[in-house]
């Protein structure tokens, strides 16, 4: 089901991104067809998302590293805000210098979580999946409609990040429509990808997690071990989870700018910084995210339900 509407919202801002080239994606469509009121409604949305998901991706990378070695895991606001730090100095530099410094760790992702998916499902064709009665969990609460609910409106936090390319078409290089579309397509069919993947080996091997570990770290300590490689994935998935912190970092700034030109927030928000750079807003998601981060004890488990609603 998520899966599912990943793809209608994939293809929805695909179409977006062919008619509204200027960028500001849903707030632009929505204030265009149904009104002012409603684009503010939107534009607000989309703010909140973009706020939620810096915290979100920060805190579940730092538990990422933190699975890995556990002495982290007293220390995780402190990571997170010294990570936070980062990402705000390499957005005040620009956005070329950013998308630059991304990049490196989304490929070393991609070729890093594939290549432990395939030799995932191989071992899984080889010996088979393993029974739940195996795993031995007790049940917490009876499967009800409302829990169902809860855990896909828990999983469509996945999707968040897909309005950022519509967003920001300007930021492509020309033609910049086609290359904002070859990018969105690409990114709903790795998103799809891994999702999928990661969920259906962590079911057929009857994969569990632990209180001070992710689901991810649990799949890849099955597969590897202790091993390099093990180390190698959580390296990576902190890596991949900065990047996504970035995807605010992207959006939030420019959609703020689009409003303040509009005249619905103050005008110091559509100023360019003397690195081309939309310093103020980039200054004030930076700010919101650490107070995040601080009042929910770097926890994502505390941080998701509320991501929930922003992404809805």
């Amino acid at each position: 089901a998520i899966v599912l509407v990943l793809s209608i919202v994939g293809i929805s801002y695909h179409q977006t991104i062919q008619a509204y080239p200027s960028g500001g994606g849903s707030y632009h469509v929505a204030r265009v067809n149904l009104g002012e009121k409603t684009g503010l409604v939107t534009a607000a949305a989309l703010l909140i998302n973009y706020l939620l998901n810096a915290a979100v991706s920060l805190t579940a990378g730092v538990a990422a590293i933190a699975s890995a070695f556990p002495a982290l895991w007293s220390h995780r606001v402190l990571i997170a805000l010294l990570l936070l730090l980062l990402i705000t100095l390499i957005n005040l530099r620009g956005l070329q210098e950013a998308g630059n410094i991304m990049a490196v760790p989304v490929y070393l992702f991609l070729f890093v979580f594939l290549g432990m998916l395939a030799y995932g499902f191989i071992r899984l064709f080889i010996v088979g999946p393993v029974p739940y009665p195996a795993v031995d969990l007790p049940a917490a609460q009876p499967v009800t409609f409302y829990l169902l609910l809860h855990a896909f409106s828990t999983g469509v936090t996945a999707l968040t990040g897909i309005e950022a390319i519509s967003n920001g078409v300007p930021a492509f290089q020309p033609p910049r429509e086609k290359n904002a579309s070859r990018t969105l397509l690409v990114m709903v069919f790795l998103m799809g990808l891994l999702f999928l993947g990661s969920i259906s080996l962590t079911r057929f091997l009857g994969v569990t997690a632990g209180s001070e570990e992710t689901i991810l770290s649990a799949l890849a300590r099955r597969l590897f071990d202790e091993s390099l490689f093990y180390y190698l994935v959580q390296v990576v998935t902190l890596g991949i989870l900065v990047v996504a912190t970035n995807t605010s970092f992207a959006g939030f700034p420019r959609l703020a700018a689009i409003l303040a030109a509009d005249g619905f927030l103050p005008r110091q928000f559509a100023s360019l910084g003397d690195r081309l750079a939309f310093s103020n807003g980039t200054l004030l998601l930076s700010s919101l995210t650490a107070i995040l981060i601080i009042l929910f004890a770097g926890d994502s488990h505390l941080l998701i339900p509320l991501f929930a609603i922003g992404a809805f």
